[in-house]
C-alpha cells in the first residue's frame, strides 16, 4: 500500500490531483487506514498510469471518468472499454501524423534560416521575410 505522498513522488501529481481524481471517480474506491488516510494498492497506481496516458494523450476528464466507471461495473464493460480506447488510439495516431508534419514544416524553415545565417550570405533578404 502507498500513501498519497508516495502515489504522488512515483506519479509526478501533485497531492490535490490525486484527491480530485477520487473526488470525481476517476480512481474510484481508494481504501483508507485507520486514521482515515487513502492508502493505494498497486492496482491503483496502474489504473493512475493508464489514466495520466489518456489525459497526456488529449483525453478529456469526462471520457476519462466515463471510462472508469465502465471498470467499476465489471467484465461486462470490456467491449465498451476497448470501443473506448480503440477511438482513442485512432485520434492519437491522427495526431502524431499531424505532428510529423508540423515538424517537417519546421525543418524545412530552419533549412532555409540556416542558408541564410549560416553562409552569411543574403543577410539583405532576411528584412524581407515576414515569417
Amino acid at each position: 500500500m502507498y500513501s498519497v505522498s508516495q502515489i504522488s513522488q512515483m506519479s509526478g501529481l501533485p497531492a490535490s490531483t490525486l484527491r480530485f481524481y477520487e473526488k470525481e471517480g476517476i480512481i474510484p474506491n481508494i481504501n483508507r487506514n485507520t486514521s482515515g488516510r487513502r492508502q493505494y494498492s498497486d492496482e491503483d497506481l496502474l489504473l493512475l498510469e493508464l489514466v495520466i496516458c489518456l489525459k497526456d494523450t488529449g483525453m478529456m476528464i469526462e471520457e476519462i471518468k466515463q471510462y472508469t466507471h465502465l471498470i467499476v461495473q465489471g467484465n461486462e464493460t470490456i467491449g465498451q472499454r476497448r470501443g473506448i480506447l480503440q477511438a482513442h488510439k485512432k485520434n492519437v495516431e491522427q495526431q502524431m501524423m499531424q505532428m510529423k508534419k508540423y515538424v517537417e514544416q519546421l525543418n524545412q524553415k530552419i533549412a532555409v534560416y540556416d542558408g541564410l545565417v549560416l553562409t552569411e550570405k543574403n543577410l539583405d533578404k532576411l528584412k524581407n521575410l515576414s515569417f
